[in-house]
């Protein structure tokens, strides 16, 4: 049995208010440096190099109790067998590849203001029916696939309502004591399975790299998303950037800061899709760890949008029901404290 619990207090200013003004909000809030989740995971020895194992995993909402998405396990919850010579092979719900991916190589390990936040969080989903394989490493490289079936009669494509359709996705990884580089390609359908949104389901090309020097942790990627089956006029690509460093000033304390710049091309926008604009995210951040287990979290981060771009400094969905966005060309300052406690 394992998990984490994250807590603390957040402040955002110039949201949107749905009367053509914008507001400040003070809030409670759970999960922002990292999700909180409980989860159950085990081993079983086969005899010759081979395991079974398993993996139980939800996300929790500390300030209301609630499960992610009100699911009994939401983030992993997959069974399979594992081999010293073969790799892996699982089947199951589970992070998206790129959400699985992606974390390694942003400065902000997917927190509440990362990567994800100029992509409305295009790379932290979870889809259903995977079927998944890892490779072993072998001189530093090792190779993920993951394949989710839609599970629609006559609809192969399709997925069930309020779930992605068919997706699939493919990481290749190179590992060492100085350099890591990892490049993906994935396509994350709409329940339709259609590629019909750069930031909910569309196709993705990243290519992403730490370099690590003494006390220094030097992070940047590059994202392409195209969504071909995009609603006619709207836009149908983004290219997504980042730059980042991580300095682990003592061994309990680090202090990170990144940029973040998101350009969607040509095209207009609806309630569901982003025009043609662009957005630069700054975010400066720290944390402190009383012990192995527990420590103390401090973020702040300013977007800077484009005269049509309405980006938040979280990753709200453009259509979401509780939006954190600002009106079209404002900008938005953010902030959070809080406490993650594993265990």
């Amino acid at each position: 049995m394992y998990g984490r619990v994250d807590g603390g207090i957040e402040y955002l200013n110039h949201v949107a208010n749905g009367a053509g003004g914008n507001s400040t909000r003070w809030s409670a809030e759970g999960g922002d440096w990292g999700t909180s989740m409980w989860g159950l995971k085990g081993v079983e020895d086969l005899g010759g190099g081979m395991s079974a194992v398993f993996t139980l995993e939800t996300a929790l909402q500390i300030m209301n109790g609630r499960t992610g998405g009100d699911r009994m396990f939401s983030r992993r919850a997959y069974a399979g067998l594992n081999s010293k010579t073969w790799g892996q092979i699982q089947a199951g719900r589970n992070l998206f590849i790129d959400s699985d991916g992606v974390w390694e190589f942003d400065p902000f390990v997917q927190e509440a203001v990362s990567s994800a936040s100029l992509v409305r969080g295009r790379n932290w989903q979870q889809t259903s029916n995977n079927v998944e394989y890892h490779s072993p490493v072998f001189h530093g490289f090792d190779v993920q696939g993951q394949y989710a079936f839609g599970n629609q009669p006559g609809a192969f494509n399709s997925g069930a309502p309020g779930e992605f359709g068919r997706s699939e996705g493919i990481m290749l990884t190179y590992h060492s004591p100085l350099l890591d580089v990892r490049g993906i390609y994935d396509e994350l359908r709409d329940q339709n399975g259609r590629l019909s949104n750069i930031f909910s389901s569309s196709r993705e090309y990243f290519v992403g790299a730490n370099l690590k020097v003494d006390k220094f942790k030097v992070q940047a990627a590059y994202t392409h998303y195209a969504a071909p089956d995009s609603p006619a006029g709207v836009a149908d690509s983004a290219d997504h950037y980042w730059l980042g460093a991580t300095y682990q000033a003592t061994p309990q304390w680090a202090v990170t800061a990144a940029g973040f710049y998101i350009h969607v091309g040509e095209g207009a926008g609806d309630a569901s899709h982003d025009p043609a604009s662009h957005a630069t995210l700054y975010a400066l951040g720290t944390t402190y760890n009383f012990t192995k287990r527990t420590f103390l979290y401090g973020t702040v981060a300013y977007v800077r949008n484009s005269a049509n771009g309405t980006f938040s400094v979280f990753a709200t969905p453009r259509n979401a029901d509780v939006s954190t966005s600002p009106l079209a060309g404002e900008s938005q300052t953010g902030a959070y404290v809080g406490m993650m406690h594993i265990f």
